[in-house]
């Protein structure tokens, strides 16, 4: 049920009643999934035209569905919602990506944007707004959460004051290593990464160590955003 169709909204603006925001939605935790489905739901400007709990069903409703936009959450369960965002930039480059997650964390949100998403929005201070986020984004425009902006822009001056003191010469990564950055990145522990991978939480926490040691870093974050700004992941 349409419980609150928009008041105004003008003509030249993508998303009309008539031709609805086509919207994929993937989340593996059902309450959230909810909430947020019926938000879409109660929007005419909206067509939810499917829903997915985990990166292998998403990955067949991305196969099976035309879509807009892509809600899609970073910790799917079965993987990472990075490689759902590269699968759809990759098959449709237009298509907007918009992230839901618990994580309000700078790294997350940076390599979403070197992805291709246009949108980071963190799910408990965003209820009630997801409608709007995909308006936003449909029309050229981007969706983030007010303090993770902030603090993106306050990490962005920081950045541009200070000189750089890394080295020139890249450290190339094993495609272990990458696999395991990749994994740090999406907010998986050691034991949780080692799971995945069949090897021992021990020999996940050698190969960060290792990793640290090419990025010249000593933090997990610090690794994910060396390696990013590198493009080595």
């Amino acid at each position: 049920m349409h419980s609150n169709p928009p008041s105004v909204w003008p003509d030249f603006l993508v998303g009309q009643e008539e031709q609805p925001v086509r919207v994929l939605l993937v989340d593996d935790d059902p309450h959230v999934s909810h909430v947020i489905a019926q938000e879409l739901l109660g929007d005419k400007r909206i067509h939810l035209v499917g829903q997915a709990g985990c990166l292998r069903d998403g990955r067949r409703k991305v196969g099976h569905h035309d879509f807009d936009v892509m809600l899609v959450d970073l910790n799917l369960g079965d993987g990472c919602g990075f490689d759902l965002i590269e699968q759809v930039k990759t098959l449709a480059p237009m298509t907007e990506v918009v992230v839901i997650s618990a994580i309000e964390d700078e790294e997350h949100a940076l390599r979403a944007f070197e992805l291709g998403a246009t949108g980071y929005l963190i799910k408990n201070s965003w209820f009630g707004n997801f409608p709007q986020a995909v308006l936003q984004v449909v029309n050229g425009g981007a969706s983030i959460t007010p303090n993770l902006a902030r603090r993106l822009l306050n990490r962005l001056d920081t950045r541009q004051a200070a000189p750089s003191t890394r080295p020139n010469q890249r450290e190339r990564l094993s495609d272990r290593e990458k696999e395991v950055l990749k994994m740090v990145a999406c907010g998986y522990t050691s034991p949780e990464i080692g799971t995945r991978l069949v090897i021992s939480g021990q020999t996940v926490n050698t190969h960060i160590r290792n990793i640290y040691h090419k990025l010249q870093v000593r933090t997990r974050a610090q690794a994910v955003s060396c390696a990013t700004e590198r493009g080595l992941l």
